[in-house]
């Protein structure tokens, strides 16, 4: 029986899921005691966990942009103008992510003078000559363009939904093309609002799909203008220099000068200390017992990648004590204690969930809400427990829709 591991290598496009993160929960933002928004601390930390948990990588690495201009802004000085300020309060929660990210030992990787994308494209390309299965974790369709025979688009859980692989298959089903490269195509000739590619006026996607799949590529558009009809011929014919643009625009620059080191991206165990510190700062009190109970989370944390040594036993103020406070002071903690504490992950999860609460006769349960005051509290997660040692987090991170859905689900347990 082998015992070959295939090395699976997630990248992750830090300010893609950042934003995602944050208006998941605009509705109903998450703000700690002391007035700090943590949406998307929170909401980043929920994707990151779905990664480790669930797909368990072997390597992994966290792609962020820089403030520097790129390429793009020097050959059109109106990419990405039409984008308003990043909120404040996304602005307060990139260092907290940082630690984050420290805390669990995976590394920041940036390139000044180029996008995430351009880094994510680069290091895929690398990885894949090097025997890795990559996936790229973004809700960002301009990376179908890179996907292919090893290479993936990884499109997180969403308000229930589960996430979604995009292969190869799945790219020319979804942009009607022969090829993922062809999405360049396409998205020269649409353009892209977001990130103001002008493309060719009133072409949407549907007529930009068509065309490509019948001539493509943009050269081959461009060279039978002949055989287009009525305004979609005249809009191709008199914005040629802009379309070309656009695709260069559009283009995903895979030779970037960044390195590929597999050793920096192995997946390592986190720094426990740190975390509880941080998630205590944070007040994220029921995700994390439920993760820093979790098996990735032993005494004696290893050195961190910069050499420096986690330091052990309990941070003062601490929401989670150690196993050594335990034994010193006679108190019960989440380490000495025998426990099981789940989360109920996906409306399949809830509905198996909901029916194995309807057999018990008493069920204990807690709600965590955005405030004390209940004109204003708003719904963030609910803890069941009918079993000393067992205990099942409900998480509403989604739109207001999602969270009458899931109660739902559960009406039948509360009206029993």
């Amino acid at each position: 029986m082998s015992d070959y591991q295939p090395k699976k290598l997630f990248l992750l496009d830090a300010y893609a899921l950042i934003f995602r993160a944050y208006y998941a929960f605009i509705r109903n933002p998450r703000i700690t005691s002391g007035g700090l928004n943590t949406s998307a601390v929170f909401g980043f930390l929920l994707a990151l966990r779905e990664v480790l948990q669930k797909q368990k990588p072997s390597h992994i690495g966290v792609v962020f942009d820089t403030h520097e201009p790129t390429f793009r802004h020097e050959i059109f000085s109106d990419y990405k103008a039409n984008r308003d300020e990043t909120p404040e309060d996304i602005r307060k929660a990139v260092p907290y992510i940082r630690r984050l990210l420290e805390a669990y030992r995976i590394p920041i990787l940036e390139c000044p003078g180029f996008e995430a994308d351009d880094v994510i494209g680069t290091l895929a390309k690398k990885a894949s000559v090097k025997g890795f299965e990559t996936f790229m974790m973004t809700p960002d369709k301009d990376f179908a363009q890179l996907v292919s025979e090893n290479v993936y688009m990884f499109k997180p859980s969403r308000s229930g939904n589960e996430s979604v692989i995009w292969g190869v298959n799945e790219i020319k089903q979804e942009f009607s093309v022969s090829d993922p490269s062809q999405v360049i195509d396409i998205l020269a000739l649409m353009g892209d609002s977001a990130d103001n590619i002008p493309g060719a006026p009133g072409v949407g996607p549907k007529t930009a799909k068509k065309l490509i799949s019948e001539y493509g590529s943009v050269d081959e558009v461009l060279r039978n203008t002949d055989k287009l009809k009525g305004k979609l011929k005249e809009s191709i014919e008199n914005n040629r220099e802009q379309i070309e643009l656009s695709r260069t625009l559009a283009t995903i620059d895979t030779d970037v000068p960044v390195e590929f080191s597999e050793e920096d991206l192995i997946v390592e165990p986190p720094d426990r200390e740190r975390l509880i510190k941080l998630f205590d700062e944070l007040e994220f009190r029921s995700l994390a017992s439920e993760i820093l109970s979790g098996p990735d989370f032993v005494a004696g944390a290893p050195e961190t990648r910069s050499g420096t040594v986690a330091v052990s036993g309990p941070t003062q103020g601490s929401l989670f004590g150690s196993e050594e406070l335990a034994r010193t002071t006679g108190k019960a903690t989440i380490e000495s204690v025998e426990h099981s504490y789940l989360l109920i992950d996906g409306m399949e999860e809830l509905v198996k969930f909901a029916a194995e609460a309807m057999k018990h006769e008493e069920i204990c349960f807690d709600t965590e809400t955005t405030s004390i005051n209940p004109l204003e509290a708003e719904l963030v997660a609910i803890a069941f427990s009918w079993e000393k040692g067992k205990g099942w987090l409900l998480h509403f991170p989604g739109p207001e829709e999602d969270t009458r859905s899931k109660l739902e689900i559960l009406r039948p347990v509360f009206e029993n």
